[in-house]
């Protein structure tokens, strides 16, 4: 077993992608973890649906849930904070839950940032993943922060009903990164022996290579034998096209600015953190493609696009 140096471990959003691959990671590594979900019935179960070992659950109501927060980090020495969904509010939440970890005694928290954040990132989201940071070094907790890069599911997710993946991003190139890759990085700072060699560390999270939007629509493409094009929309094209689906200004924008972002260059930078943590090269997509065709199959599975269907 290795039960990590910083005793009891709280993994927040414990049932989404990326918070139960970390569960499964720490339950074979015979660690002592609490999950904290929403939806009890969401917790991540062994095969057999039997609970994963040395596995607490606690319940909160979201981030926005102070008090649940607070409840769910008692008697736990390390949080690893996975960071909340698009709002206009999401700093206000990351900052409330970093307090509950102060107020209940939590001594260490790994936070799930995001590669370039800073005041004036062109990606809007990167900016409150900035300031989370600054919240979180001024907590007076023993803190790491890993900044993962747009994960390779997404970049499959950009591909519209057209068989198009549509944005403003350019010639710009983006380093995604697997899910597993950035749930190993997590279990390696999580587990080591020697955790406080983390503490105050930032690392960015990337796969091997950045690649254009265009070769991504190729490697979808070949893996799926449909023709999958990149157009390179305006900024103003961007928003028109998806001003009518019904969400918040800050998402839209979030939207807009994750493409912009890498027509800047901000998401090309590629790290050897992976494989420095891992001990092994990061996945590419062309590697994510070959190994989690499950993560992608609904390409598959969509009728042929007509010449004149242009719906995202």
């Amino acid at each position: 077993m290795r039960w990590s140096a910083d005793g009891l471990i709280a993994v927040t959003g414990a049932s989404g992608r990326l918070g139960s691959r970390l569960a499964f990671r720490l339950a074979a590594e015979g660690a002592h973890q609490r999950l904290v979900v929403r939806d009890p019935s969401r917790v991540p179960r062994l095969a057999d649906g039997r609970a994963l070992p040395e596995c607490e659950v606690a319940v909160a109501d979201g981030y926005a849930d102070a008090a649940g927060m607070r409840a769910a980090f008692d008697g736990v020495r390390t949080v690893f904070l996975v960071s909340a969904r698009e709002s206009a509010d999401r700093v206000a939440l990351h900052t409330a839950t970093i307090d509950a970890a102060v107020a209940a005694g939590v001594e260490r928290l790994v936070y799930i940032s995001f590669v370039s954040a800073a005041p004036n990132a062109v990606f809007t989201l990167a900016r409150d993943h900035w300031a989370t940071e600054q919240h979180l070094r001024r907590s007076g907790l023993r803190w790491t922060v890993l900044r993962d890069n747009l994960y390779h599911q997404e970049l499959a997710s950009f591909v519209g009903q057209d068989d198009v993946i549509r944005g403003p991003a350019g010639e710009g190139r983006v380093a995604s990164v697997a899910h597993d890759d950035v749930a190993d990085v997590a279990t390696a700072v999580l587990l080591d022996e020697a955790p406080t060699r983390h503490d105050g560390v930032t690392y960015d999270v990337t796969g091997p290579i950045a690649l254009s939007l265009a070769q991504v629509a190729e490697l979808l493409s070949s893996a799926t034998g449909r023709r999958i094009t990149y157009h390179a929309e305006t900024v103003e094209e961007a928003h028109a096209s998806r001003a009518g689906l019904g969400v918040s200004d800050a998402e839209l924008a979030g939207w807009v600015s994750s493409y912009t972002a890498i027509a800047a260059g901000e998401l090309a930078h590629v790290s050897p953190d992976v494989s420095r943590l891992v001990g092994r090269p990061a996945r590419s997509f062309e590697q994510w493609l070959d190994d989690y065709p499950v993560e992608w199959e609904d390409l598959l599975r969509r009728p042929t696009a007509g010449p004149t269907d242009q719906s995202r």
